[in-house]
């Protein structure tokens, strides 16, 4: 057994206030985004942790890097046949969260995901190199494969396909847009009592900022 009651931290580097948030939450992730890439300390600050609600009634999260934000919203790319991508067809309500301990600060984000245009998902898939084309060919994501031997072997058979020729972005990979409804910053405080506000989305296209309890 191994106990980890004594493992703590102070968060003391910064804070979140009413008085210097924007009134988009897309404006201040952009912000916080960009500060956090800016400090350093974060390999991957596009990483996020996306959760769904499985086939099987159960939750499950996963790491997915972040390919690009706008003001409509969050995309990511991935295999529609995945496990994952199966899930968000039949619950395409989920969940999106970053932690940035460099800077001591979470997002939380609760949207709905649509699938990108194809012309969206052809543009990305075209500017990834040859090796993760390939991969996104070769891969039946999520399914049970006899031994890493099988999938390498696969994968050499289609170098030589495609060698010297253009790797078309196949029908069942692409891009999911995620449009908030809710989004939560997190700073860390001093004594466990961080600062907490939430975006909600309402009615007339504008939203909503209140402030959470630590």
């Amino acid at each position: 057994m191994q106990d980890l009651s004594n493992y703590r931290k102070s968060y003391e580097k910064s804070e979140l206030l009413e008085s210097n948030i924007p009134e988009d939450p897309i404006n201040l992730f952009n912000r916080w985004f960009h500060e956090t890439e800016d400090f350093g300390g974060t390999e991957e600050v596009n990483a996020m942790t996306v959760a769904t609600i499985g086939l099987d009634g159960f939750p499950k999260s996963r790491v997915v890097l972040l390919k690009r934000f706008t003001e409509e919203g969050f995309i990511f790319y991935t295999n529609y046949n995945s496990e994952k991508g199966k899930a968000i067809e039949a619950n395409p309500n989920i969940c999106l969260s970053f932690f940035w301990h460099s800077m001591e600060r979470q997002v939380i984000i609760k949207g709905i995901a649509h699938r990108t245009s194809e012309v969206i998902s052809d543009n990305y898939f075209d500017s990834r190199p040859e090796g993760s084309k390939l991969g996104a060919i070769v891969s039946n994501q999520s399914e049970v494969v006899p031994s890493r031997a099988y999938i390498e072997e696969n994968l050499k058979q289609l170098e030589v396909e495609y060698e010297s020729m253009v790797i078309p972005r196949p029908k069942h990979w692409g891009g999911f847009l995620v449009v908030p409804v809710e989004v939560e910053f997190w700073q860390g405080r001093p004594n466990r009592l961080h600062d907490r506000i939430r975006y909600k989305s309402v009615e007339d296209f504008s939203w909503k900022i209140e402030r959470l309890s630590p």
